[in-house]
């Protein structure tokens, strides 16, 4: 009699366990967008400079990037160029990635007008 229990609890624990395995994953929420973009002006983003634990924000074409995150960019300097810049033109024509390296890093807002 004990034997038909254990195998019927046996049966049951395993079915349990195939169920919970086959259960759908909940579901990711989403990743909280900004209430609002960040719009700085040249004068603004040099305050990023990512000096003096500041953040480190550079611009290329309009966008904002925040590198400060990137291992390529400590205190806010990288191959001779400063984050709180616009470095549209030395990402383009003097860096050996361009623009490539950019998807690596988030965007973060645009530059005023």
């Amino acid at each position: 009699m004990k034997r038909k229990y254990f195998n019927l609890l046996l049966i049951l624990a395993i079915a349990i366990m195939v169920l919970a395995g086959c259960a759908p994953a909940p579901a990711e929420e989403p990743a909280e967008e900004p209430s609002e973009e960040l719009v700085l002006t040249l004068e603004e983003l040099a305050e990023y400079d990512g000096k003096d634990g500041r953040r480190a924000y550079v611009a290329v074409d309009g966008i904002i990037y925040d590198m400060t995150d990137s291992p390529a960019w400590k205190e806010g300097g990288h191959n001779g160029f400063q984050a709180g810049q616009d470095l549209t033109d030395a990402i383009k024509n003097d860096s050996p990635h361009g623009v490539g390296k950019l998807e690596n890093v988030p965007a973060v807002g645009k530059l005023a007008d």
